[in-house]
């Protein structure tokens, strides 16, 4: 079954549900598909609200991630304490689709910030620098990031089964560039850190997590 089979068809989420009840969808979505879901939710009397979220894994089994809604407000209001359990900041960002657009902008975010770090701690090591007193240091500064905190030792080491995976990072990059050539936005960076998980991929690495971009730089 498709992704929108389970939330859509005969024995999909929606289906089950009874008028009253709110389906909140977590998945990494299109905007698109998120209002023709409101849409369907709607016909049924349920609401609907598109949450994805952010974090990772050791976010979602510390109840620390971050929810990125859209939706109605109501809907909002009555399904927020329930994701209060999993998430430390619930944000209702817009109309439907508006939380799938806000995860747009968090993975066009690490797509760059992932690919400067790889370029740095290469760079580091290259120099003859000591790459964890860099980024050590450099985590106090202006170049801090929870990628540089929490990946750079890891990519250092060439250690890549952590977090999100090269595949689903794809996944994501795709709907970022095919919205952004809906709206108009340029998005160069996003598009070239698309083709170096392209390569990653062809070298057997779509399980890696997404800090392995430093591979292609190290072993080009």
């Amino acid at each position: 079954m498709t992704r929108e089979g389970w939330r859509k068809g005969p024995r999909g989420a929606l289906a089950g549900l009874k008028a009253g009840a709110i389906l909140v969808d977590h998945t990494t979505a299109s905007a698109g598909l998120a209002r023709e879901l409101e849409q369907q939710a709607k016909a049924k009397g349920v609401g609907f609200l598109d949450a994805p979220v952010s974090g990772g894994q050791a976010g979602a089994v510390n109840g620390r991630l971050t929810v990125l809604v859209g939706g109605e407000e109501a809907c909002f209001r009555a399904a927020e304490p329930a994701m209060r359990h999993y998430g430390q900041a619930v944000t209702l960002m817009g109309p439907a689709g508006s939380g799938q657009l806000a995860k747009m902008v968090n993975q066009i975010l690490i797509a760059g910030i992932v690919q400067g770090l790889a370029e740095g701690l290469n760079f580091a090591v290259r120099a003859g620098l000591d790459a964890r007193q860099v980024a050590g240091v450099l985590s106090k500064g202006a170049a801090q990031s929870w990628q540089l905190e929490n990946r750079a030792h890891t990519m250092i080491d060439g250690k890549f089964d952590f977090g999100f995976a090269v595949d689903w990072m794809r996944k994501d990059l795709a709907i970022c560039l095919e919205e952004a050539r809906r709206n108009g936005s340029s998005l160069p960076v996003a598009a070239l850190v698309d083709q170096l998980y392209q390569r990653a991929q062809a070298r057997g690495g779509g399980r890696w997590d997404t800090s392995s971009l430093i591979r292609l730089l190290a072993e080009p």
